[in-house]
């Protein structure tokens, strides 16, 4: 419980810091949005790093596109069913983006091509990137 609940604490001091909003609670995940890529693309690259000296090794999908606020709870969309299908297929520290989200006020953020890439749920491949500080090794 001190692990999930020392989790939380840090998403929501980094979210908060970054000005990104958390969407709802996954157990040990969160789903967080934005307005704009550049926020979040923050949000979870500070994330991964402050999980660095804990046993839980964070993973991460973004995506970006339109996306319905349903029932007031809950978002849905291409672009959730997309971050969703990036963070189940990202390594332990891995943080897994669409090439179309990239901006280039991203300038904390190393932007590394991954190339087209067959997504679950998704007929034609889509350009991957990985996403990691600007400081620190890919």
């Amino acid at each position: 419980v001190k692990l999930l609940t020392d989790f939380r604490l840090r998403v929501r001091e980094i979210a908060a810091r970054r000005g990104v909003r958390i969407a709802k609670w996954l157990g040990d995940g969160a789903m967080l949005v934005s307005v704009e890529p550049e926020p979040i693309t923050e949000a979870i690259v500070d994330m991964e790093e402050a999980f660095d000296d804990t046993p839980l090794k964070l993973r991460a999908g973004i995506a970006s596109g339109p996306v319905i606020l349903f029932e007031g709870d809950d978002y849905i969309g291409k672009a959730v069913n997309m971050a969703a299908r990036l963070c189940a297929a990202a390594k332990p520290g891995e943080v897994l983006g669409t090439q179309s989200m990239v901006s280039s006020l991203m300038v904390n953020t190393t932007v590394t091509p991954i190339g087209p890439q067959f997504v679950e749920g998704f007929a034609e491949p889509v350009d991957l990137v990985r996403l990691d500080s600007g400081d620190r090794e890919p």
